[in-house]
């Protein structure tokens, strides 16, 4: 029998003082975690949706180095882990998923076996028992109600629990009465290592999916970012079993009700033009920050000031390493409540070109939008890690490698399925570098970048003059109002032209490396959508 309350609260005649989460009553809540009697959970106190502020009291008391700062946010730390880890997360091969995922080179799957599962859930289930209380969430994923999730948390940290309270949307009293039988449930033991001579373990962190069994199990790591991107995982693998396709992408509203999709990996601007003010959030991929410096985290506390978010927030202290926040989305003055909007009109792929040869913006067709989604290109630039001296291309499949779960070209089909239903337009847009590659030319101004989605927005760029590059076949504008007409052809703002030729034909050799993963992989009977996307890449 478990009742919630926190167990440190005695009164005079012993008994506990309940927490009692919003709006509900006290009453006897029973996480199961499944059928198997010797790895249930058995203990006594849950701590069940609580209140943020009761969380803020729960951290503040009994976990070590959380404090509240200045403007009201709780401030803590994740511990050893400041990051994912994610050469420790691991996929149950078995009979549902043997031929369902993304198994072998290039996948972010790493296979485990149902019994090591088994021994890792043990575990996990056996500390959560050992303490004195623990804390749970039942929360929604997906705002389509015909299409939501029940998700059920349970963990040892009130900052896990506030964490994914902020990520999650949260069920209201009366759906939490009746929120039943979770879909996935996720046991994080946070501290407590796996034992690394179990059979698969490299290290004493495990992130464990379970597919079949609808569970993840966590192991030595408290950075509550494994929670959220585990969810996001299973979001890849069950929403397409329904027709649905998830998406590691931004995604905002214009004031006419067009929609546009945003990808692009860490660098690109995707928060940056998916939170135009012009614009209605619906979706932000993250939240989350990286500062390098005090006086760049003193100036984030002041823009959260000015946004005024005094409460619901967790910050994620990792003292010069990893500095992260946590917000629920109706924090941002823009954001579009419920996450919900029609079809995108527009689906805009983002690349940091720092090899300055991507125009600034170019009409996709279906096949080259499936080839550069699959791609996931951005560039690193000289300085942002050790050794790097030039810029270096990143692929990332889908724009979220890290986390898919099929093979990318099934994600890319689904998206040109809806694209080519819908009427919707691929964009390729760079807001990398102009005039030559990074520490020759210049970065491609954001007024200009602006510029350019307020017109795919209007749908005024669709009437714009086109013309065909070399190598990439890229349909580039000729002029747009604004917007110098030398940059949108990117030859014309080198004034090397053989060392563009060059930088050109060498990221176009990086493209058909980084797709040679994916060149085998068929789809269809015929496998005739699969060469129409290789014949999308770069050709010279």
């Amino acid at each position: 029998m478990m009742v919630r309350g926190d167990p440190a609260e005695k009164k005079a005649d012993g008994s506990t003082t309940p927490a009692y989460a919003h709006g509900q009553h006290q009453s006897i809540f029973s996480p199961a975690l499944g059928a198997v009697s010797d790895s249930s959970l058995k203990f006594t106190h849950v701590l069940y949706n609580l209140s943020p502020a009761e969380l803020y009291e729960q951290a503040i008391k009994y976990e070590k180095g959380s404090f509240i700062t200045s403007n009201g946010a709780l401030a803590t730390l994740s511990g050893a882990k400041t990051g994912r880890a994610p050469r420790d997360k691991r996929v149950v091969r078995d009979s549902t998923t043997e031929d369902e995922l993304w198994w072998g080179k290039g996948s972010p799957n790493i296979e485990m076996d149902e019994h090591t599962f088994m021994v890792n859930r043990e575990r996990a289930v056996d500390y959560l028992n050992s303490l004195e209380k623990v804390f749970v969430n039942d929360q929604f994923l997906n705002w389509d109600p015909e299409n939501r999730i029940k998700v059920r948390i349970v963990s040892a940290r009130a900052y896990h629990s506030l964490f994914m309270h902020n990520m999650c949307i949260r069920p209201t009293p009366e759906e939490l009465e009746s929120f039943g039988t979770p879909d996935f449930t996720i046991c994080n033991a946070g501290q407590f290592p796996c034992n690394r001579y179990t059979h698969y373990m490299t290290s004493s962190t495990s992130v464990d999916l379970n597919l079949s069994r609808r569970e993840m199990v966590i192991l030595g790591t408290q950075y509550a970012g494994e929670m959220k991107k585990g969810l996001f995982s299973v979001m890849h693998y069950l929403m397409p079993k329904r027709r649905i396709l998830s998406l590691h992408s931004g995604c905002n509203m214009g004031k006419d009700g067009d929609v546009a999709l945003f990808f692009g990996l860490s660098g690109t601007g995707k928060t940056t033009l998916s939170t135009d003010h012009n614009s209605a959030l619906i979706f932000r991929g993250r939240r989350s920050l990286i500062f390098e410096t005090p006086s760049s985290l003193e100036q984030f506390w002041k823009m959260l000031c000015l946004m005024n978010i005094p409460e619901k927030l967790i910050t994620l202290i990792n003292p010069l390493q990893n500095t992260r926040a946590a917000y629920p989305i109706e924090f941002i003055p823009n954001a579009k409540i419920p996450c919900v909007g029609p079809h995108p009109k527009n689906v805009i792929l983002l690349a940091c070109d720092a090899f300055g040869v991507l125009p600034p913006v170019s009409k996709l067709n279906l096949a080259q939008t499936m080839y550069h989604f699959i791609s996931g290109y951005t560039a690193l630039v000289a300085g942002t890690e050790d050794g790097i001296k030039e810029p270096t291309a990143t692929f990332s499949a889908c724009f979220g490698a890290a986390f898919i779960m099929l093979h990318p070209t099934k994600y890319a089909a689904m998206l040109a399925e809806k694209m080519k239903r819908q009427g919707a337009t691929g964009w390729l847009v760079n807001t990398g570098w102009s005039g030559g590659s990074y520490g020759v030319g210049n970065r491609i101004k954001l007024a200009y970048t602006r510029k350019i989605i307020d017109a795919i927005h209007s749908g005024s760029l669709l009437e714009a003059n086109y013309k065909k590059t070399d190598i990439f076949g890229f349909e580039i504008p000729t002029e747009i109002e604004g917007i110098p007409s030398e940059i949108l052809d990117p030859v014309n703002s080198w004034s090397d032209k053989k060392a563009h030729k060059e930088t050109l034909l060498k990221l176009g050799g990086l493209f058909k490396k980084n797709f040679e993963t994916f060149a085998n992989h068929k789809i269809g009977v015929d496998g005739k959508l699969t060469e129409e996307i290789l014949a999308a890449g770069p050709i010279f």
